[in-house]
């Protein structure tokens, strides 16, 4: 199956493609990452209207769902853009109030959700008396630039979402292997939790977690192989271009096989949580396993094509290598989600033999 998408989503890539390199290329990007002014990226998103694309007009947002934040992602990751703040905000965005959405749509308000970037985002015990709170949460992404955290909690009635202002928290930055994004740990020691509300909602941050990570990944993916294509045109050895070797030749095909299969895998998993299809938290885990496992490969590729030059600081595809990597790990490795797409398998197996 190739997934095809219409002429309004079509036109909104291109058109948010073409904003980023007009305004964050990649010399931009490296300068964010050296100089760590990482908010540069989102405020431009807030001030043009990216930042509200994905999200209903009657909290502010410009319209759109799920495939919309995916086809960002996917832009973003072509681009190595420095998301972690906007990644942070989508994933927060399902748990919050009307207004509270307004506000982060509209910049005056940044939340992140308490959680570990290094797993499959899920329920972690942390008791509160539903006045207080301490733990400590590490690998947190978007922490660095959060005004507001939510901290899953069980408090005196049960689960609950937990608002913590982030000056009650101590948020210590982290070494992130792609420095494109960034996360930190972060520490509440008896903080005063400001709210709490209804939990039921963090279900839903596990699957789009997944579909937007698998989109970033599927981004990166483009970019490697446009990278790797070039360079086999350019590069000489024995006296011929490197693009006539069967090996390159091959190796390039099956670049092309693995993004083409992304394409579809990334783009109908967000389609899927965009119609609440019953399989739809299945087919995400799928496609965060089916995409981001084969990218991290295909960087592996892509850096044989380049050679030694692709090892270096001054050549674009470190840049694309660490995002892909990490994007391998970030919110669950391939075998945790493979584990889910099993479970619901049998599950399903189960209900059937009935």
């Amino acid at each position: 199956m190739h997934w095809e998408l219409s002429e309004e989503q079509e036109l909104f890539a291109s058109s948010l493609r073409e904003w980023i390199a007009a305004k964050f290329p990649i010399d931009a990007v490296r300068e964010i990452q050296s100089s760590g002014t990482r908010r540069t990226f989102d405020d431009a998103l807030i001030g043009e209207g990216w930042w509200g694309v994905g999200y209903d007009e009657s909290s502010g947002g410009q319209g759109g769902g799920v495939l919309e934040l995916a086809l960002a992602a996917r832009e973003f990751g072509r681009a190595a853009s420095p998301d972690s703040g906007w990644m942070a905000a989508a994933l927060a965005a399902r748990l919050l109030t009307a207004d509270e959405l307004a506000a982060q749509l509209g910049g005056t308000s940044r939340f992140a959700v308490a959680m570990r970037a290094d797993r499959i985002p899920s329920w972690s015990r942390t008791d509160t008396d539903g006045a207080r709170v301490s733990t400590t949460v590490r690998n947190v992404i978007g922490a660095l630039d959060a005004s507001t955290f939510l901290l899953p909690v069980v408090g005196p009635d049960g689960p609950a979402i937990a608002r913590l202002s982030a000056s009650e928290a101590n948020v210590a930055a982290e070494n992130v292997l792609d420095r494109s994004r960034s996360a930190a740990t972060v520490t509440f020691t008896d903080a005063s939790i400001s709210s709490m509300s209804d939990a039921s909602a963090f279900e839903h941050i596990a699957p789009l977690s997944a579909v937007l990570v698998a989109a970033d990944a599927l981004g990166a993916a483009e970019r490697m192989l446009e990278l790797a294509v070039e360079y086999s045109k350019q590069r000489k050895q024995f006296g011929q271009l490197i693009g006539g070797f069967q090996a390159v030749k091959h190796a390039c095909a099956q670049m092309l096989v693995t993004v083409e299969a992304s394409f579809s895998t990334a783009l109908y998993a967000a389609a899927a949580l965009d119609a609440a299809l019953p399989d739809a938290a299945t087919t995400a885990a799928v496609a965060k396993a089916q995409v981001t496992g084969p990218v991290a490969d295909l960087a592996d590729s892509a850096l044989t094509v380049h050679g030694a030059i692709g090892y270096t600081w001054e050549h674009d595809l470190h840049l694309y290598y660490k995002r892909a990597k990490l994007d391998r790990t970030l919110y669950g490795t391939p075998a945790d989600w493979n584990e889910c797409v099993a479970a619901a398998l049998l599950d399903e197996a189960v209900e059937l033999s009935r």
